[in-house]
């Protein structure tokens, strides 16, 4: 039996990476080998995590089998019904956060508590309405909260060792973006680093925590965001590296002072990119995070970056790109790694 030898501060951000490409294998127990876990795999191991030695399990621990959303459902719907249900949802700290057909709407309620009952450490479930607004609010609502429960909404989320405090009502967590926030801890080591669009601290606190970054300058226009931020700063002992700011971005990004440079927001990022390339110095990375159309990918978001570089006086040059998640039928979300000359 097959399973991935894995640092436990990385452990958590792997198996969320596992279960969701579908490569976990959800039978057996993870286990503690000294200062590691064991992951169990399904025996394929993609190229993305062959960093991670591949063992032989000695002695695999099984889970019991516990009832599926389906099992739970069947006194409630049955036949076609039960097709329509949920196969997945995303849990955010002990918050369990889900979509539902249409059609199952009047049985949300059933629904949620049948959810608690499958996660026993979880104290809330959540309908996901999608995302609205310039500020990126999520549309939410309760279906399940457990008694005695006085904050719902309220959680902290663990990600690569890094801690999350949000409201999931008020704040958007999103897991596509995982591998993403994972490179970026990666990157960034004693440079000076400007995240535009901040967030609750998505990047900032990976780079920050893992990075071994000198400075951040973290910017976010929503207050509610901006003050979560301010608390994961505190809550994950980062003070010294990072400064937050409450502002917008074309007017608190500073020029010329930058190593590295994060664009990570969608929807109208290009409108920011005379910002963020002022900001870098000669030689400074640029992370340009888009959405484009399948067909026009990923040239767009490169000829935006190109076209606001010389129109600068600047040169660039394209080191990499890659998809972060697919973000509507025929569109992509996408980054571009880019040097400014």
């Amino acid at each position: 039996m097959k399973a991935l030898l894995v640092p436990k501060k990385q452990a958590e951000t792997l198996r969320k990476q596992l279960l969701e490409a579908g490569y976990m294998d959800t039978r057996r127990r993870l286990k503690v080998r000294g200062n590691d876990l064991e992951i169990p795999v399904n025996g394929y191991v993609p190229p993305e995590f062959v960093r991670f030695p591949n063992i032989n399990q000695e002695k695999p621990e099984y889970y019991e089998n516990e009832p599926t959303l389906q099992d739970l459902m069947k006194t409630y719907v049955d036949g076609d019904e039960l097709d329509l249900l949920p196969g997945g949802w995303q849990i955010l700290g002990n918050v369990v956060i889900t979509s539902l057909h249409p059609d199952l709407y009047p049985l949300r309620a059933k629904v949620g508590d049948a959810l608690l009952t499958i996660y026993p450490y979880c104290k809330s479930v959540y309908l996901d309405g999608g995302i609205k607004g310039e500020l990126r609010r999520p549309s939410r609502e309760i279906i399940a909260v457990r008694e005695g429960v006085d904050e719902p909404s309220k959680t902290v989320h663990t990600e690569n060792g890094c801690r999350f405090k949000l409201d999931v009502t008020k704040v958007m967590f999103s897991k596509g973006n995982l591998n993403e926030r994972a490179r970026m801890g990666r990157l960034g080591r004693d440079e000076v680093v400007i995240d535009m669009f901040a967030g609750i601290g998505y990047f900032t606190i990976h780079m920050a925590v893992h990075g071994g970054t000198e400075k951040i300058t973290a910017i976010e226009l929503n207050p509610e965001s901006y003050q979560y931020l301010v608390e994961n700063i505190t809550l994950n002992h980062v003070e010294k590296i990072v400064e937050p700011v409450l502002g917008d971005c074309a007017e608190n990004t500073p020029v010329s002072v930058a190593d590295r440079v994060v664009m990570g927001y969608v929807g109208k990022t290009h409108q920011y990119l005379p910002y963020g390339i002022a900001a870098l110095k000669q030689g400074g990375m640029l992370h340009y995070h888009e959405t484009v159309p399948e067909l026009l990918m990923p040239d767009r978001a490169m000829e935006r970056i190109s076209t606001e570089a010389k129109r600068q006086g600047r040169k660039v040059e394209i080191v990499h790109w890659h998809r972060v998640k697919k973000y509507a039928p025929g569109v992509w979300h996408v980054v571009v790694d880019a040097r400014i000359i």
